[in-house]
């Protein structure tokens, strides 16, 4: 046997091994896009792909070998995500809105092989999960230029769901009419509460009338249905194409940089990983002098950096309130726990609703995979 017969006997017993390991993996990644599934996670994970490629790029002490291995990684990389995609194909995530809505957009880039059901308010999406008729739903949170959604953090407070995940989506809304028609024939404009709160100035200065709608999409498909040039819709212009409407004008919100935050929520609470660096605590005080002021110290003496803190009314007694807080920091460590356990003592409830990593833009994740 020559040297090059000798070299690839030897490539053939090296890909015996590979297949077997590549087989392993591959078992591994099952399992790895199932957790996610229940836990209400994308497939895709930067900080995860970092870490791997920091821990392993460094293996190889050849630079030239070392180049072809990053490529090597990035294929097995992109290989783990197609499976676990695929196996993730069928996951059943509703969201409030009917097709062309933002939330459908949101949960169509965290779960593009998801099925996707429409619901007609949030509640119903939020239930649908409850009850099992849905693994996981996609809903505002926050607008950046708008503020809270309210009811979304009402059903946190109330709700059994966990939250697991935070998503940042970029909303540019457009003015929507039928054609034929432009932005000079319109007398009022259609939207949800919120967009037409994003688009306030714009609307001021039209002298527009506005009418409230339960989501940007159904406001764009009344408008369709009206078929009445001086009625006109806020929302993307990806509604225009579904609903036969022509964009009047574009980029109307009052905010640049305006976007939503969509959290998923799942009935499983995904287990405190080391990288997670969020979590959401909602929690009543006892009726005391400087109780608020005693929970707010509580949370800054373990060190957990508040970003957010707001109060909500409790719906079912009048003139009190619960509080809503994000915090930077990781609740299940030893630190964490120890602030849990003196929150208890000060806290008439005291919930974890969920912990996540940093918002994850969506436009990446778009992008990425």
């Amino acid at each position: 046997m020559n040297e090059l017969d000798k070299a690839r006997k030897a490539i053939d017993d090296i890909d015996s091994e590979m297949a077997e390991l590549f087989k392993k993996r591959m078992t591994c990644v099952s399992k790895i896009a199932d957790y996610k599934q229940e836990h209400g996670m994308p497939v895709l994970d930067k900080s995860r792909e970092a870490a791997v490629f920091e821990k392993n790029s460094g293996k190889i002490s050849d630079e030239l070998i070392s180049s072809y291995y990053v490529k090597f990684l990035q294929n097995v990389l992109t290989l783990s995500k197609q499976y676990q995609s695929a196996r993730m194909k069928g996951v059943r995530v509703s969201f409030c809105g009917i097709e062309g809505a933002f939330a459908e957009i949101a949960a169509k880039r965290i779960f593009p092989e998801g099925l996707l059901m429409s619901c007609p308010d949030f509640r119903s999406a939020y239930n649908a999960v409850e009850s099992g008729d849905c693994d996981l739903c996609v809903l505002p949170i926050e607008n950046s230029y708008a503020g809270e959604v309210g009811a979304v953090i009402d059903l946190m407070f109330s709700g059994n769901l966990f939250v697991n995940g935070v998503y940042e989506l970029p909303v540019r809304q457009s003015l929507l009419g039928i054609p034929g028609g432009n932005i000079r024939s319109v007398k009022k404009v259609i939207s949800h509460p919120q967009a037409l709160s994003q688009c306030g100035e714009y609307i001021l200065k039209h002298g527009f009338e506005t009418e409230p709608s339960s989501n940007t999409a159904v406001a764009a498909k009344t408008v369709s249905d009206l078929n009445d040039p001086s009625v006109a819709a806020i929302a993307g212009s990806d509604a225009a194409k579904l609903y036969g409407l022509d964009v009047y004008d574009h980029d109307i919100n009052e905010s640049a940089t305006n976007s939503t935050r969509f959290a998923v929520f799942s009935r499983a609470e995904k287990e405190g990983a080391e990288n997670e660096n969020r979590f959401i605590m909602l929690f009543t005080v006892n009726d005391t002098v400087g109780a608020l002021a005693k929970i707010v110290n509580i949370i800054c003496a373990h060190g957990f950096n508040m970003r957010v803190l707001r109060s909500r009314p409790v719906k079912d007694v009048p003139w009190q309130y619960y509080f809503y807080v994000e915090a930077e920091g990781n609740h299940l460590t030893d630190e964490g726990q120890r602030m849990m356990k003196e929150l208890s003592v000060c806290c008439a409830k005291l919930k974890i609703a969920g912990h996540y990593s940093e918002n994850i833009n969506l436009d990446s994740i778009l992008k990425d995979f």
